[in-house]
């Protein structure tokens, strides 16, 4: 899932060098959090992980498209 792509997933291989952790799980971090909120998730991640406003929001726009209901 690391590869480079346009929109979120072009930072993808970027975040997988900085923070060490392959894309997977990152979406099984965010996927298993309770909070719901596309900025809350950003926070969270930022807050509680470390990443940079950029990164993180990336990765919960990839998740969030990933998994849209309906």
């Amino acid at each position: 899932m690391a590869a480079s792509g346009n929109g979120p997933a072009s930072y993808f291989p970027s975040i997988e060098q900085k923070y060490g952790r392959p894309i997977a799980e990152w979406m099984d971090l965010i996927g298993s959090s309770p909070l719901t909120a596309h900025g809350e998730l950003v926070t969270w991640l930022k807050t509680e992980h470390g990443l940079g406003h950029g990164h993180a929001n990336a990765l919960v726009a990839h998740y969030r498209a990933e998994h849209a209901k309906g």
